[in-house]
């Protein structure tokens, strides 16, 4: 069966709704901001209706991503960061290479041995991660326990070492600063997967920027505009 389109039945045009939503997932912005800005090319778009094209097609544009991403390195730095969700925080996990390409993320709602194991069994099981050499981690003893694990069950190679050396996660933590960036202006999400969704977009936007996407460069742009339109059927 035919993949349905995913614009059907939208009162917008195609290529309104994924500009809507890439600046959104692309810069600091609220959703009351881009109902102004869109009031000045003469659309009268309401910020609610924003807020549900990013909640619906900000996964989407990961799903469709994925399939394209480079290869990357064998040296990973992995880290969480904190994000609030109904003034409570909640953990995002997040991994990238020695290149700082993002390898993978996990929202969670805990930050222990559970949560970092479905995190690494994440990471090692996408489809553009190279195996890892070496998984540099901060002093959390979690992830000493959950690598002990996964070694066990055999999800990690025996070669694999783990490195709890804080300076060599400088590389991910310093990556953290977009994702405060973004959410800053929301103020906060008021549910978990509503966050999730956005989150999901929130990197896809940033793994574009960095040129992870195969045949486009890191800051192109118009590259970056013709690759979501293209993976979502529109002419650019």
């Amino acid at each position: 069966m035919a993949e349905q389109h995913p614009f059907k039945w939208r009162h917008f045009q195609a290529d309104i709704i994924l500009l809507c939503v890439r600046w959104y997932l692309r810069s600091a912005l609220s959703y009351r901001d881009l109902e102004e800005m869109m009031l000045e090319r003469g659309l009268h778009v309401d910020h609610t209706t924003i807020y549900r094209w990013v909640q619906h097609y900000a996964p989407e544009l990961e799903r469709r991503c994925r399939a394209h991403l480079k290869t990357t390195a064998d040296s990973w730095r992995v880290d969480e960061t904190y994000i609030k969700v109904k003034k409570e925080w909640v953990y995002l996990y997040r991994a990238v290479d020695s290149r700082g390409n993002m390898l993978d993320f996990f929202f969670s709602s805990t930050r222990d041995t559970q949560g970092a194991k479905q995190f690494l069994l994440k990471t090692l099981t996408a489809s553009h991660t190279s195996e890892p050499r070496v998984i540099n981690v901060d002093k959390n003893a979690a992830y000493p326990k959950a690598f002990a694990e996964l070694k066990a069950e055999g999800c990690l190679p025996k070669r694999c070492e783990l490195r709890q050396v804080k300076y060599l996660n400088n590389l991910v933590e310093q990556d953290h600063r977009f994702i405060k960036r973004l959410t800053k202006p929301g103020m906060g999400f008021f549910f978990f997967q509503t966050a999730w969704r956005a989150l999901q977009g929130y990197e896809t936007m940033n793994m574009l920027r960095k040129g992870q996407v195969q045949g486009v460069a890191k800051g192109d742009v118009g590259g970056q505009v013709s690759l979501v339109a293209t993976l979502f059927g529109v002419i650019a």
